[in-house]
């Protein structure tokens, strides 16, 4: 096996200027956004949300922006889950992007909020059907015996559900959106010089700064 320490990449697709960005981030960030999506990224809407426990440990894991939505980014999950818990203790959080083929990385700061349930219940029924019943099914980050405990569950739910046209949202279900207070855009450059700017918000207004690399 090569060398993890000898694996490297120079960038050199683009470059991020300060007089050249959006004013506003969250518009800098459906630009970058919707570049991705042209340039076929792969699930260019999965980000690193991560977490804070009640004792102070950090926590990581994939999930996927379903929105930006009034400067406000918005995912779906299960309330009870680990990260549920974490934000519902400590809803400050971070959100990191990063879209390889394009040599670009987008981190955001700042604290979530459930959003209104019937929100939830519309985008829950717009699920498919399958996906749906699973977020019945799963007792999320909860330690099981096995896969076929799920398998049954599953089972009994669409047996449960059958005929039901629209199922209800199960009312541990449902969505955040993250208002954020820092936006920082990354841009890869040669020699490890990468582009960062990055978006502090100071009395409602945004406010941009060049970083070193």
């Amino acid at each position: 096996m090569k060398p993890i320490a000898d694996i490297r990449k120079n960038y050199s697709k683009s470059s991020l200027d300060i007089t050249s960005i959006d004013k506003n981030p969250l518009t800098q960030f459906v630009r970058w956004f919707d570049e991705a999506l042209k340039s076929d990224v792969d699930e260019p809407n999965a980000f690193t949300l991560s977490t804070v426990s009640e004792d102070g440990r950090p926590s990581g894991r994939i999930v996927l922006l379903k929105g930006v939505e009034n400067g406000k980014f918005i995912f779906y999950t299960n309330y009870q889950s680990a990260k549920g818990k974490e934000l519902e203790n400590n809803p400050a959080c971070a959100l990191t992007f990063f879209w390889p083929e394009l040599e670009r990385q987008v981190r955001v700061e700042g604290l979530a909020n459930k959003i209104d349930a019937a929100l939830s219940e519309k985008y829950f029924q717009s699920r498919p059907r399958e996906s749906q019943i699973g977020a019945w099914a799963s007792p999320q980050s909860a330690a099981i015996s096995g896969r076929e405990i799920l398998d049954a569950r599953v089972l009994e739910l669409q047996k449960k559900f059958e005929g039901v046209d629209k199922l209800p949202k199960p009312n541990q279900w449902g969505g955040y959106e993250v208002e954020p207070n820092e936006i920082e855009f990354w841009q890869g450059r040669p020699n490890r010089l990468h582009d960062r700017i990055v978006f502090y918000k100071v009395d409602e207004k945004w406010q941009a700064h060049r970083l070193a690399p």
